[in-house]
């Protein structure tokens, strides 16, 4: 009796093997499209919390996050975004791309399945179950699953969003239209690199400048724009990498002097940002430079009008008066921010899987760069995606209260 029962148990064990094996397989083989699918849906309850704008019906996805080579996927093709080179290409018979799980699976026509993905090891290729790294793609960095959150999925696909756009240590807005950094963008960026852990991606470009300004807002009267907030965004970044005792602080510190005004509301600055004088936003970013750095500080914020003010939601918000505007479908970031400010859900992400951000129709952007996407892209002045808006959402979504 005791054999039998011994028999039956170790048949019960292979069997139990046997389907847990079963099980796994099968769980592997679903898991890109059940994380697909939990995407999807986090998306619609997005969509429906907040707002969608329709986007270009264009199935294409980045990869290279961080200092990694810059790769397009589109069409079965592998291209390097930079230079145009194909790097690989297949013919697809299906493709699906997975924003959030940074993959792309592919089905060839002969019945040939390919996976390209990315890693915080670097870009993959798997085929028949053999794997090989693009070579440039192996920098390091991290990328947080955001579990606890309940918009986890698009966390990550707006972190990867700011991380595909830093190139050779320069956080740019788009690098399709944009070769250089921008102060402003690049310090919202550094809000979120910070809280993923990556904020060392960019410490050789922060290290490296010697500017007080970007100039990246044209000309004026025959000189490039020098503006006011860049002086309080760049001592910030400063402040990551470098003490006060940095070259740069030393100029910063001087063209305070120059856009310096002392009138009854106390001392402050003033200046041009965007084409505009936002005293307001200029100072406040100011003050909170100088208070990353651990310098003093005899800046006050001047009770004046500035429709950037609420831009600055995450200190000084009683300084503020209310000259906003509600949602922003060009320049979503400018939305996102005042909404972050105000509490409220007004401004969009895109009706896309990917990417879910952009940038319309600015004044300094190369929209050329956008053909080697799609010329859909350079004939509306679309450059997707876009680190300050994904920054703003990230931070939005972020300051909320875990679940």
């Amino acid at each position: 009796m005791s054999s039998v029962f011994t028999g039956y148990k170790k048949n019960c064990s292979v069997l139990f093997i046997i389907l847990l094996f079963l099980f796994f397989t099968s769980s592997c083989n679903k898991a890109p499209i059940h994380t697909l699918k939990k995407y999807h849906n986090q998306l619609q309850t997005f969509h429906n919390e907040f707002r969608a704008v329709e986007m270009p019906d264009v199935n294409f996805f980045l990869f290279g996050m961080g200092n990694r080579t810059k790769i397009l996927y589109k069409d079965g093709v592998l291209i390097n975004s930079l230079c145009g080179e194909i790097i690989q290409q297949w013919p697809v018979s299906k493709a699906t791309i997975i924003p959030n799980d940074y993959r792309v699976e592919i089905e060839t026509f002969s019945g040939e399945k390919v996976s390209i993905f990315e890693t915080e090891k670097g870009v993959f290729i798997k085929t028949n179950g053999r794997e090989t790294c693009i070579d440039g793609t192996t920098a390091p960095l991290h990328l947080p699953e955001f579990e606890n959150h309940r918009y986890s999925e698009i966390l990550r696909v707006l972190n990867q969003e700011i991380l595909v756009n830093i190139v050779d240590s320069k956080p740019v807005p788009n690098y399709f239209v944009y070769k250089k950094p921008w102060p402003r963008d690049a310090a919202m960026m550094a809000m979120c690199l910070q809280y993923t852990g990556n904020i060392e991606l960019i410490r050789d470009w922060v290290l490296n400048l010697d500017d007080p300004y970007d100039h990246n807002n044209g000309v004026k009267q025959g000189k490039p724009e020098s503006e006011a907030d860049n002086l309080g965004q760049t001592l910030y970044l400063l402040s990551f990498f470098a003490g006060k005792n940095h070259p740069l602080v030393k100029k910063i510190m001087a063209e305070c002097k120059k856009c310096s005004v002392d009138d009854k509301f106390g001392l402050y600055i003033s200046g041009r940002s965007d084409f505009q004088v936002v005293p307001v936003y200029q100072t406040k970013w100011l003050k909170y430079g100088l208070k990353s750095l651990g310098m003093d500080d005899p800046y006050t914020i001047p009770g004046l009008p500035d429709n950037y003010s609420s831009l600055f939601w995450w200190d000084y918000k009683e300084f503020h008066v209310d000259t906003d505007a509600g949602a922003n479908d060009k320049y979503p970031y400018l939305g996102w921010a005042r909404d972050h400010f105000a509490g409220k859900k007004l401004n969009p992400i895109s009706n896309r899987d990917y990417p879910l951000t952009w940038e319309i129709n600015a004044s300094q952007a190369d929209y050329d760069g956008m053909k080697i996407i799609d010329e859909v892209y350079t004939a509306q002045l679309n450059a997707s995606p876009h680190t300050w808006h994904a920054a703003e959402i990230f931070l939005y979504l972020i300051d909320e209260k875990l679940e």
